[in-house]
């Protein structure tokens, strides 16, 4: 490899590795603070960069956090990754652990995106419209695998069932903040999972 190639992938190497870090602490912060208490000072204590390296990777506060959301997402869409073999109740409830489990391994995303989207503003942060936007994203992502699941539903019931297994979702997240220790998510989510499956059933059999 010539030295100037080499250079040039070290370079991006180190670049990547400090978006890494700047957005690893952005998260932990905004996940802490919300919005509002993030800063790029805060961030630029938090992952020992400079501010100037903060502004290089991103514009401002808003597309940090935009970023950190984005990030967070690409993560979270492997829970519906699952092996081909698994199908109809036993993928459901693969899925529905895996979304414990994320929910536990990064919580701060979903904490940041809950508290921007209910807030109201004059203008909109484009951080709250990229939550909104993943969310949209996971919402056709889960009606595509309960089309797989349980053939037989209508689009509307689909629909229906998908809306009900996020907000689901959405309420034993924050139990789970609120609740601590004392909250077996894993236990809940295998739950709800089963509840998505048995109402599903209980569909197809009245169509």
């Amino acid at each position: 490899m010539a030295p100037k190639e080499a250079k040039t992938r070290q370079r991006r190497a180190d670049g990547e590795m400090s978006r890494a870090r700047i957005l690893d602490a952005a998260t932990e912060i905004a996940g802490e603070r919300g919005y509002e208490g993030t800063s790029i000072g805060a961030v630029s204590a938090k992952c020992g960069l400079p501010a100037s390296s903060i502004y290089w990777h991103f514009k401002d506060k808003d597309d940090l956090i935009a970023a950190v959301i984005e990030r967070s997402f690409a993560h979270w869409l492997k829970v519906w990754q699952l092996p081909e073999d698994l199908t109809g109740r036993d993928r459901l409830m693969e899925v529905a652990v895996g979304t414990a489990k994320a929910f536990m391994d990064s919580p701060d995303f979903l904490r940041l995106g809950l508290m921007l989207a209910l807030e109201r503003r004059p203008v909109e942060p484009r951080a709250r419209a990229m939550f909104v936007q993943v969310r949209e994203q996971a919402f056709e992502a889960l009606t595509r695998s309960l089309v797989d699941l349980a053939a037989g539903l209508t689009g509307d019931q689909v629909r229906q069932l998908a809306a009900y297994a996020v907000a689901g979702a959405d309420g034993l997240f924050i139990a789970k903040e609120i609740g601590g220790d004392s909250v077996d998510l894993v236990a809940m989510f295998e739950m709800h999972g089963q509840a998505l499956w048995d109402i599903a059933q209980r569909m197809i059999g009245e169509n």
